[in-house]
């Protein structure tokens, strides 16, 4: 039952075969029985979900009022996003029992289409990393194998969707945070168009930069949350084929500093887009490679000043890893800033000037399958790289530009863990994204899908 899609269970709700009360019941022995493994969720909130399943399932019966195409769909929420009266922590010390006054803006959105909340997912403290190694709550846990990390910052919600803890998670994204986790876990991510989801409620890393998004187990599942969030009918206004879809293949940047492996799962997943009638079309996107730098600059300088009260009062409560990150902002230079904010208005005109003659860019969302728990190295044999300089490479760019992003699954390794492709199109043009996705999806994740969840399920 937990294995269900969305789809699958909204029309389970209405041919009546359970009831929102029994699916919540079983996500949530799920939670009590699996997230010692997994780690995936900071709060578990059972009682606050039951009771709130229980209201549904007697307006249900009674067939009172509108329902919204979330109904009693047990969802759950990285731990950074506010939860009227339920514990968010953002993954620290220092918030571990703040109680959240009011509903994020995509809480109340959620709600008001019928999701329940079953809990907070675990996280990188407040988001600064792209493992989900938490030096206060512990390491989230690669449900296709516990020896692995689950990716960051966003990764207990990859990883409960993945082991089926939740149906869905919402995450956040400022260098990858979204993309990373979900192709570490094996399940779809998307970062939206800038702003596009308000960030009302979360708590910050970089104005800049940050987005929020769905994390889900399938695209057609991420087309029913993203309906729900912005009110666009992606569920339903998805073309039949991608013939003539072209399909931009960086011919740098993108392709280098890879994983063997990972690049031939990758160069299938192209040819399999050109089998559904695709057009692949080189590109060439050199300032790619300056994405990490400007990235870092303008995190960097605008976590130390969003923080800035704390670390006053709070400093020796943090992590060493956000310790370190205070002191590197204290050196950033406002020339330094202002120069990576002017860089970034230049990359996103690049960006979208190659969607005159493109629909969507292809990439790996990593240049290698996820590390094992405590790695801070990735070996290439000729060179080493840190992880996380390593797992943004691909992603970064996006979030610099504010182009909408999906990490999609296109393979397994030979140890049986996930590779992901990512997906990118031009501002608010999720439909021609998420309509690529689903194509693929269609004809070539069927025997994924069912070996994730014979991996992962319980």
């Amino acid at each position: 039952m937990v294995n269900m899609t969305i789809e699958e269970l909204v029309k389970g709700y209405k041919n009546q075969e359970y009831s929102p009360v029994e699916i919540t019941n079983k996500h949530l022995d799920q939670c009590r029985i699996y997230n010692a493994e997994y780690n995936a969720f900071i709060t578990i909130c059972e009682e606050s979900a039951l009771s709130e399943a229980k209201r549904i399932e007697a307006t249900m019966m009674n067939n009172r009022g509108e329902h919204g195409i979330l109904q009693a769909v047990p969802i759950s929420y990285k731990d950074s996003i506010d939860t009227k009266g339920m514990r968010t922590t953002n993954g620290s010390l220092i918030h571990k029992n703040r109680i959240a006054t009011e509903d994020a803006n995509v809480v109340k959105v959620l709600k008001e289409n019928g999701a329940l909340n079953l809990g907070k997912n675990n996280m990188y403290e407040y988001g600064f990393g792209i493992t989900s190694d938490n030096p206060f709550y512990g390491p989230v846990k690669n449900p296709w194998n516990t020896d692995y990390m689950a990716g960051g910052s966003s990764g207990g919600s990859a990883a409960a969707v993945a082991a089926n803890l939740s149906m869905a998670s919402i995450g956040t994204d400022t260098a990858g945070s979204i993309r990373v986790p979900a192709a570490c876990c094996g399940v779809i991510g998307l970062k939206p168009t800038y702003n596009l989801i308000p960030m009302y409620g979360v708590m910050p890393l970089s104005w800049t930069l940050d987005h929020v998004g769905p994390i889900t187990k399938t695209v057609s599942d991420l087309n029913i949350v993203m309906e729900a969030l912005t009110k666009r009918p992606y569920k339903k206004s998805g073309k039949e084929d991608i013939k003539g879809l072209k399909i931009g293949v960086p011919d740098q940047h993108f392709n280098e500093g890879i994983n063997e492996e990972v690049r031939e799962i990758y160069q299938k997943a192209l040819k399999d887009f050109e089998r559904l009638g695709a057009e692949l079309v080189a590109i060439n996107m050199p300032f790619a490679t300056e994405s990490i730098d400007i990235a870092t600059t303008i995190a960097t300088a605008e976590v130390g000043y969003t923080h800035n009260e704390l670390i006053k009062t709070s400093l020796d409560l943090y992590g060493e890893g956000a310790k370190e990150t205070f002191d590197k902002s204290r050196s950033i230079s406002s020339f330094e800033y202002i120069e990576a904010l002017k860089k970034r208005e230049i990359m996103s005109h690049k960006v979208s000037e190659l969607y005159e003659s493109i629909d969507v860019i292809a990439t790996p969302t990593l240049p290698v399958p996820t590390t094992k728990l405590g790695e801070s190295e990735v070996d290439f044999g000729h060179s080493k790289e840190k992880v996380g300089d390593c797992m943004i490479r691909y992603t970064c760019l996006f979030d610099i530009t504010g182009h909408p992003a999906l990490s999609l699954p296109c393979g397994i390794t030979n140890d049986s863990m996930p590779v992901s492709l990512q997906l990118i199109s031009n501002h608010y043009q999720e439909d021609v994204l998420m309509n690529a996705a689903h194509m693929y999806e269609k004809y070539y994740l069927n025997d994924f899908y069912q070996l994730r969840n014979s991996l992962t399920s319980h």
